[in-house]
């Protein structure tokens, strides 16, 4: 058996001590995730000097720039432009776009890089109170953009009408290959699969006031930015993203959703 003197005890007793001493005060390495090393920074979110102001809108969970687009009556791809992003398809929650045209001759703020991670969204631009562009108000829709003739986009069976809470549109039957028909004079704004539970979707820009959405289609027909006349066959109807065959058919007053039956009622 070992034995240990009295000073060697001493000596050992000494040594757990200044040991302790030294690691005093001493922890695990915390990581920093504050802005710039900073604790307690709080990260600005691009354009969020505009948060609340017309023509403006703040990025929520889930949102895309179609369904921006949509329901702010413009084209996702417009809105790309004015807030200068690099990549449309990253957007991120609490972001603030531009969602109306900026005032004429306005200068553009040149986009400032973001300090979000590599998952972050592409940067908006960044503008200080003296030299942001001028908010833009959405003006109110003429008597000529009201008095806009929509003709039904598919002949079938109506499945089922609109409803604002559950179905903002129209839905109608029909046969697979079945032509769908442009509503009105427009322009292409989308022409894809990108926006869920619409499947192959088709959505046309007619004036400043007005948006029509053609989805489920089997076959699109028609690209994006391409000039089109009323009735113009633009897709074939399917069932793409849909349980049955059928066109679902939207009307969108400044992005809001209206009943298309009270505008197709007279054609």
């Amino acid at each position: 058996m070992l034995r240990v003197g009295m000073w060697g005890v001493v000596a050992l007793v000494t040594a757990v001590v200044l040991s302790g001493c030294s690691n005093k005060g001493r922890l695990a390495p915390v990581d920093d995730h504050s802005i710039g090393g900073v604790r307690g920074a709080v990260r600005v979110m691009p354009g969020a000097e505009n948060a609340g102001k017309p023509g403006y809108y703040t990025v929520k969970p889930g949102d895309t720039l179609i369904r921006i687009g949509m329901d702010s009556g413009q084209s996702g791809r417009d809105i790309a432009r004015w807030n200068k992003l690099d990549n449309p398809n990253l957007i991120e929650t609490g972001q603030v776009l531009r969602v109306a045209p900026p005032a004429p001759d306005a200068p553009v703020a040149r986009p400032a890089a973001s300090p979000a991670t590599t998952t972050a969204a592409a940067p908006m631009p960044a503008a200080s109170a003296s030299t942001a562009t001028p908010p833009a108000a959405i003006a109110a829709p003429s008597a000529a953009e009201d008095a806009i003739s929509f003709q039904w986009p598919a002949r079938g069976n109506l499945i089922s009408g609109f409803d604002e809470s559950k179905n903002k549109g129209l839905d109608i039957g029909g046969k697979v290959g079945d032509p769908v028909l442009a509503a009105a004079d427009g322009r292409v704004v989308y022409a894809g699969a990108g926006l869920r539970g619409y499947g192959n979707l088709i959505i046309l820009k007619h004036n400043n006031t007005y948006l029509t959405a053609y989805a489920h289609n089997q076959t699109l027909l028609v690209k994006e930015d391409q000039v089109i006349k009323r009735g113009q066959k633009i897709a074939e109807m399917g069932n793409s993203d849909a349980d049955q065959v059928k066109l679902h058919f939207e009307i969108r007053r400044q992005g809001k959703p209206v009943d298309p039956a009270k505008y197709l009622s007279a054609n």
